[in-house]
């Protein structure tokens, strides 16, 4: 009887833990859409447009240029393979030799 009364306890005490506590968090574009509002809290119509697109573009070049050289690497390699339309085992060895040299 007690292990019967312990465990609805236990369930109930979840059940509420998640209905209480949802935990919400911002995606990078999301990060990057609220920085970008800030910046341009003074700017109205077609300037608010003209700076968000910049400041939205912008900071998708920075993040770019924070990959590592390996990240890079493979984004050029995957691009050229693309290119290419090359698949399968060919792709695999092409990227091979790609990556090494």
């Amino acid at each position: 009887m007690k292990t019967r009364l312990m465990l609805g306890t236990v369930a109930a005490l979840l059940v509420a833990g998640l209905a209480v506590a949802p935990v919400a968090y911002a995606t990078p574009q999301q990060d990057r859409m609220k920085a970008c509002n800030a910046d341009a809290k003074d700017k109205t119509g077609d300037e608010r447009k003209a700076f968000m697109k910049q400041c939205l573009s912008a900071k998708k070049t920075e993040e770019a240029s924070t990959m590592t050289p390996q990240q890079q690497k493979m984004k050029s390699c995957n691009a050229e393979a693309k290119a290419k339309a090359i698949k399968g085992d060919e792709r695999k060895k092409f990227m091979s030799t790609c990556l090494k040299g």
